[in-house]
């Protein structure tokens, strides 16, 4: 007699519960049972804010009737267009700038002996022992008017006066660029460490030469890895908000900081709620044009 969830299930389907069946039918419920717990977290820290935020920027007024004003707002308004235009545009920038130094350190740790590896491994995680406020005003020493980067080009004679590298896109970039690299270089490592070198051997076997085998081989099997780091960079990029406010010194506004200004300084929840809205659907887009050109299943594989 089969007792449980398990004979629940089987007598439910009128099939023979043979010790296969039972033991599949086990794990299953097991399965399902473990993972509700995280279901519901999921659920209530990730699907609830969002459908809130969903919630608060189709409304208008005290009675918080349905209105789409905030998104009119958004979209008539040339300061919010040019908000949104300046996050994007910063952030594929910082996004190609992590992509023409990461592809080529990634390459460097995929060839590199164990040892060395190991030790550029370690260098690239020496960030991640530091905080984002820290770094980022670490960047303010180097790059400010008498910084290090200014200070030590003068000396060599290659400036006569300050280059400004600070309170300005160029500054946001640098920043945003050295914050996020790492997680260009990560996906790039583990795709190209995962490649076969007796592909590049057997080609250089038949005749090609690097620049041929790194083209032919090499750059289209690492493309999973390279658009996992875009993805990553860009999105990240797009919410960036400490180093924005800090190396642009309010002369460069994005998306997260023109958020936290209409919270705390205007109290408008509806309007930030619509801004946070247009930033969800502009990161869906780009998965999607993602999945279009490469396909998600390339990256997890």
């Amino acid at each position: 007699m089969t007792t449980g969830a398990a004979g629940w299930v089987v007598r439910l389907s009128g099939r023979a519960a043979s010790p296969r069946r039972k033991l599949m039918i086990h794990r299953a419920v097991r399965f399902q049972v473990l993972l509700a717990p995280v279901l519901m977290l999921f659920a209530v820290f990730y699907v609830y804010p969002i459908v809130r935020m969903l919630a608060i920027s189709f409304t208008a007024g005290r009675h918080s009737s349905f209105s789409l004003d905030q998104y009119q707002a958004v979209f008539t308004s040339s300061l919010y267009l040019s908000v949104i235009a300046d996050t994007l545009r910063i952030s594929a920038a910082a996004t190609v700038g992590a992509l023409l130094m990461g592809y080529p350190v990634a390459y460097l740790l995929a060839r590199a002996k164990e040892r060395a590896a190991g030790w550029l491994m370690t260098l690239l995680l020496l960030p991640f022992w530091t905080s984002l406020l820290v770094r980022t005003y670490a960047w303010m020493v180097l790059l400010q008017r008498e910084g290090v980067v200014n200070t030590t080009l003068r000396q060599l004679g290659l400036i006569d006066r300050p280059l400004p590298t600070m309170f300005n896109e160029v500054g946001v970039l640098i920043g945003t660029t050295h914050i996020l690299l790492p997680f260009m270089i990560f996906p790039i490592y583990s795709v190209l460490k995962g490649i076969d070198p007796d592909l590049a051997k057997a080609a250089a076997g038949l005749g090609a030469g690097p620049g041929q085998v790194f083209r032919k081989i090499t750059l289209p099997l690492s493309l999973p890895g390279v658009g996992a780091g875009v993805m990553i960079v860009f999105i990240s990029a797009l919410g960036f908000f400490v180093t924005p406010a800090l190396l642009g010194g309010g002369k460069v506004i994005v998306i997260a900081m023109t958020i936290e200004k209409l919270i705390n300084d205007f109290v408008n929840w509806e309007l930030a709620a619509a801004l946070a809205t247009v930033l969800l659907v502009v990161t869906a887009l780009f998965v999607v044009l993602y999945e279009r050109v490469l396909g998600t299943e390339r990256m997890w594989s």
